[in-house]
């Protein structure tokens, strides 16, 4: 059990029988009433960020995740196959699960799957993914990085706004927290 006088910003803790990742809190004392404890938390499911004030002190039990390091290797339809690298046990995830992060999977990728009570609650991808572009607009001689932006579509099927330099073929660095272009690769 937890108070919330331990809070800090990352913390998991279980509300409603749903685990909760503490993004953000404010401890406030009232000149009149008793004090409290103002939070944003992120539900691990869904992503979804909801407002929930607990009474100072007010005790609630913490969640307890374990992080597992797999390398994702195929999907099929809405099924997503990785494996443990050490015990070389292969493990299929519904879409579900992966959500948005699928735009950034590639062969050989190596994730963290996030485990409560030894139930997949999610994943996560590096910060940052090297992918192919694999069609777009072409680049016109003379664009430079300062210049306009256009869509392009990746090895993944993710659709990114690059800079007009950006040609088919070519290696970039997206962000896979926000789904932006980040700089051009090398070896692309």
């Amino acid at each position: 059990m937890i108070s919330t006088a331990d809070f800090k910003n990352g913390l998991t803790l279980l509300l409603e029988g749903e685990v909760y990742q503490i993004v953000d809190f404010q401890h406030v004392k009232p000149g009149k009433g008793g004090a409290f404890v103002r939070t944003r938390l992120r539900q691990w499911r869904t992503g979804k960020v909801i407002e929930h004030t607990f009474r100072a002190g007010e005790r609630m039990e913490q969640a307890l995740l374990e992080r597992k390091p797999l390398e994702f290797l195929y999907s099929t339809d809405d099924e997503y196959v990785f494996m443990d690298t050490k015990s070389f046990e292969q493990m299929s995830f519904s879409g579900k699960i992966i959500g948005d992060q699928a735009l950034y999977l590639k062969e050989n990728l190596s994730v963290t799957i996030i485990f409560h009570e030894d139930e997949v609650i999610g994943v996560e991808l590096p910060n940052t993914v090297e992918l192919k572009v694999v069609e777009t607009d072409p680049g016109l001689k003379g664009d430079t990085a300062s210049g306009g932006a256009k869509p392009a579509r990746l090895e993944t099927g993710a659709t990114v706004t690059v800079p007009l330099f950006i040609n088919e073929g070519d290696l970039i660095r997206v962000d896979t927290r926000s789904g932006e272009y980040l700089e051009r690769a090398s070896g692309g």
